[in-house]
């Protein structure tokens, strides 16, 4: 993702998330507004600079993942959320892609990706997931 992120975002890793006073999660993977990285000292961003959360779902935080983090993601006016699982015993990701309703302000799912994950929100990106691709990496 980095190496197709424009300038104005950034790709962060593990990094504390405020949404509320008593919630602050670490999504797998955050893409923020570039203006909220004010240095190297940064540990935690405000809801509000994170523009996707994706989450990597494994068998201790499953029920979190995939229940309890959308629903605080999109309550707090995070648009996008990625939900990323290996389907059975195949180690191949697929990566839900989901938007946030401003309507009913909860997620709704816009696409599904087993090989390929190709979007253009929130900014464009194309990234080969097929089994020779992660071979490769």
């Amino acid at each position: 993702m980095r190496s197709t992120a424009p300038p104005e975002v950034k790709i962060r890793r593990e990094m504390t998330v405020v949404l509320d006073r008593r919630n602050g999660p670490e999504p797998d993977v955050s893409v923020v507004r570039a203006e909220a990285v004010t240095g190297p000292e940064i540990t935690r961003y405000r809801a509000a600079d994170v523009l996707l959360a994706v989450e990597v779902v494994s068998p201790d935080s499953e029920a979190r993942d995939r229940e309890a983090k959308p629903h605080k993601y999109a309550a707090a006016g995070i648009e996008h959320f990625w939900l990323v699982e290996m389907t059975g015993t195949d180690p191949h990701p697929v990566v839900r892609i989901y938007e946030r309703d401003p309507v009913t302000k909860a997620y709704a799912l816009t696409g599904i990706h087993h090989d390929r994950l190709k979007t253009a929100v929130p900014f464009p990106v194309d990234i080969d997931m097929s089994a020779d691709a992660l071979k490769a990496l």
